[in-house]
């Protein structure tokens, strides 16, 4: 299969916004055990402006877009420097890969950044990808890496793409609120019912929530992808994803 994995910043930091290092070392090796089993990953994570946040000891997630940019510069090199010390660890290498906005949309771009993940996976690399906070100002801006996700899903015409955060799935109603709420195992199309079951906006690390994974969903959905949400606290989750197991929340693509 060819997988595009998602992991937010609630997934790879603490609340602190330092590396959560154990997780992010499953996270790695899990990774690595599917590429041995033969599949095609690309990662897209998210985590530069909040480990930057913590490196600088900011306290909190700027408000400001110079200085989001300068802890996005500050954090996304202690974000790949881990990856490529863990990932090397299991003999896989990996390539960094910075977008924006207008990456993903002119043509002429899209068919460049096509060309180049392609490659990658033909020459058997790991491609990790990340908005590109320290220039890209639109949303800092396709700005929910789960919208980005969905993009190079898309892109690359991928069988899958998980949704890795801090929550379980979609709920039939709000579990903060309504204790009895349920896991919706699958959903075939993002209805306006569908859309009505989204909260706000993620964690205060993060900057996506429910509404932007439908619409990442929409996105995989109308390209071919399966897309499934589930919970990242654990990264051997993945393995049953793959398998086919219900986890989480499935949104099976169209035709």
């Amino acid at each position: 299969m060819r997988v595009v994995v998602k992991v937010g910043t609630s997934t790879l930091a603490h609340r602190t916004g330092l590396l959560n290092i154990r997780r992010v070392e499953q996270l790695c090796r899990v990774l690595s055990d599917l590429k041995n089993a033969g599949h095609e990953v690309v990662l897209v994570s998210s985590g530069a402006i909040g480990m930057g946040v913590g490196k600088l000891s900011l306290g909190a997630r700027p408000s400001d877009m110079p200085t989001k940019q300068a802890a996005a510069a500050v954090g996304q090199c202690e974000l790949m420097y881990t990856y490529d010390k863990l990932f090397t660890e299991y003999r896989h290498t990996v390539a960094q890969i910075l977008l924006t906005a207008s990456d993903v949309e002119q043509p002429e771009r899209r068919r460049n950044f096509h060309n180049t993940l392609t490659r990658l996976l033909e020459l058997g690399a790991l491609p990790v990808i990340n908005e590109n906070d320290t220039v890209a100002t639109e949303e800092i801006s396709i700005g929910d890496n789960d919208t980005l996700s969905a993009m190079v899903a898309a892109n690359i015409q991928a069988d899958l793409l998980v949704l890795l955060s801090d929550i379980d799935g979609l709920y039939d109603a709000d579990p903060r609120t309504h204790p009895a709420a349920r896991i919706i195992p699958t959903i075939h199309g993002v209805t306006p019912e569908v859309l009505a079951l989204a909260g706000g906006s993620g964690s205060e690390l993060g900057t996506g929530g429910m509404v932007t994974k439908l619409h990442a969903a929409q996105i995989a959905g109308q390209a071919g992808t399966d897309m499934v949400i589930a919970n990242g606290d654990h990264p051997e989750i993945l393995y049953q994803i793959l398998a086919g197991e219900p986890v989480g929340t499935k949104f099976v693509a169209k035709g």
